[in-house]
């Protein structure tokens, strides 16, 4: 039975695997200057890609994702936030890829 397993399992690791690449993939347009965080000006650019978003809009964004309150997005943290809204990521991959 171990066996039947086996082909689901390496599924599962390879779509793990997809799923994470995707992630850093999106981090990184969104990282614009390429410093390993997300400014709160890198995010509102990234957003307006999205469609038009307010000062207030990114400001309540930064402060749900930026746990830590250190005023950037770390790799940690985005990854956090991809994990926790799936959909909402699958959409924004769509728009940037």
């Amino acid at each position: 039975m171990a066996d039947a397993d086996e082909p689901q399992d390496q599924t599962e690791q390879d779509q793990a695997e997809q799923d994470q690449a995707e992630r850093e993939r999106i981090f990184k347009c969104f990282d614009a200057n390429g410093d390993g965080k997300i400014s709160s000006s890198e995010l509102g650019d990234a957003l307006q890609t999205l469609g038009r978003v307010t000062a207030d809009e990114v400001k309540h964004m930064m402060d749900e994702i930026d746990t830590d309150g250190d005023g950037f997005i770390s790799f940690q943290e985005f990854i956090a936030f991809a994990v926790a809204n799936r959909g909402l990521m699958k959409d924004v991959a769509k728009i940037f890829y």
